[in-house]
């Protein structure tokens, strides 16, 4: 019997949707190994790998069968795909252009040996990023240089802005697969992009404050509020819009400081100075990787006290999506911060999920974990910290943990589908 690769979603699906993986043709108790190998948008070569043995019956299924080994151990149904890692050291796994899949080659390897040679079955497979049915639509209104992704139907849809980190640039790949779940999104650049400052120097809030104002008048968008998500730096800007902008009601912080950082902040005739740090408190790890964790200052300390973001003044519920081995700078301790800070200025507790295992750098699910890479914008070979594993579980729950949240405090739904997988 010829070797059979079996995938549910056959043939293509959403990048962060789970893919079920099956085997059939091998004989009884067969020893194999699988291997997944995309390529990025350069070029550059991925790989994961899994030792497996076939069922009595000559089958493999990867929810019921662990992995003996390899890239990953255990029972990990989505291990060749979060597994990944470059042939280069330290490249990140990173989509661009959202209007084109990831194409990822599955192939069943005969043995267990270190390097197997003879592929007895091979299928292709498509994860895309523009989910069916989402819209693309690019943003150059007055100053604002963005990409608005709109679900299918003919809305009005709850509104999410949503900002990246220090490395700059206009991410798009979370924004185009949250929209897939129902929001209309803006991915918002804000240095790094076309004609916007290339240095992040001197951040002014009336450039964020006029992303809210289109989204709030664009006639697809669910008023009379939005949501925020923002990771690491972005996190930062987006508790100072929640803190000083109107129409805001619910705010998404992965990995986040709550004292501005990086750069001083601007608004009207008020300005918060950044969190001050010390580069000479970095240490460098066994694999030479350069670790920041302890490199900035405490914002509950004078004279750093100033750069902490009066989050008090928000209107809406926030949630703190925490790694507790984040290795850019202390989230936990800033989650604490936060929490005991609104409920001094009779506030509600805010969300906080703590993730142990989880570094910095938390993606939508099934993306590699990035537990060390090069920065964007510093150059340097970081260490972000995490488990691989761990890592992965984390963003599988993240994401939709996000989801359940905006559902709830921006379109007024309990829950979401949760993956089976």
């Amino acid at each position: 019997m010829a070797v059979t690769v079996i995938l549910e979603p056959a043939g293509r699906c959403c990048w962060d949707e789970p893919m079920h993986i099956m085997v059939r043709g091998l004989a009884p108790g067969q020893q194999v190994t699988l291997r997944a190998s995309p390529r990025d948008e350069k070029g550059a070569l991925f790989r994961a790998h899994a030792r497996y043995c076939a069922d009595g019956d000559g089958e493999l299924d990867l929810v019921r069968a662990p992995a003996l080994g390899g890239s990953f151990a255990g029972l990990e149904p989505m291990g060749l795909i979060w597994a990944l890692e470059p042939e280069k050291p330290l490249l990140r796994l990173v989509k661009r252009d959202v209007q084109t899949p990831f194409t990822v080659e599955l192939e069943v390897l005969e043995g267990h040996e270190p390097e197997p040679q003879r592929v007895l079955g091979r299928v292709v497979h498509e994860r895309y990023f523009l989910p069916p049915g989402v819209r693309r639509e690019p943003v150059r209104a007055a100053r604002v240089r963005a990409t608005l992704f709109l679900p299918p139907g003919m809305g009005p849809f709850p509104g999410v802005i949503d900002l990246f980190g220090s490395g700059g640039g206009l991410c798009e790949y979370r924004a185009s697969l949250l929209s897939g779940h129902g929001f209309a999104v803006l991915a918002l650049a804000y240095f790094r992009f076309e004609d916007l400052p290339e240095y992040l120097n001197d951040v002014h809030l009336e450039y964020f404050e006029e992303a809210v104002d289109f989204m709030l008048q664009h006639p697809k968008v669910k008023g009379p509020n939005i949501g925020l998500l923002g990771f690491s730096k972005g996190g930062d800007l987006c508790l100072s819009m929640a803190s000083f902008l109107k129409g805001i009601t619910a705010t998404v912080l992965i990995n986040s400081c709550v004292a501005n950082t990086i750069t001083p902040l601007h608004y009207k005739d008020m300005t918060i100075p950044s969190l001050g740090n010390d580069l000479g408190k970095h240490t460098i790890t066994e694999s030479g990787l350069m670790d920041c964790v302890n490199i900035w200052n405490n914002p509950l300390e004078e004279p750093d006290h100033r750069s902490l973001i009066p989050l008090e003044k928000a209107q809406g519920p926030f949630l703190f999506i925490v790694g507790k081995d984040d290795h850019n700078w202390k989230s936990e301790f800033y989650a604490h911060i936060a929490s005991a800070w609104l409920q001094a200025h009779g506030k509600d507790r805010p969300q906080i999920i703590y993730y142990p295992g989880a570094g910095h750098c938390i993606d939508p699910p099934y993306f590699p974990p990035r537990i060390a890479s090069v920065h964007a914008f510093l150059g340097q070979a970081m260490f972000f910290g995490g488990e691989p594993g761990a890592h992965s579980k984390a963003q599988v729950d993240a994401w939709q943990q996000i989801q359940t949240f905006f559902h709830k405090h921006l379109d007024g739904k309990k829950s979401v589908k949760h993956s089976k997988i």
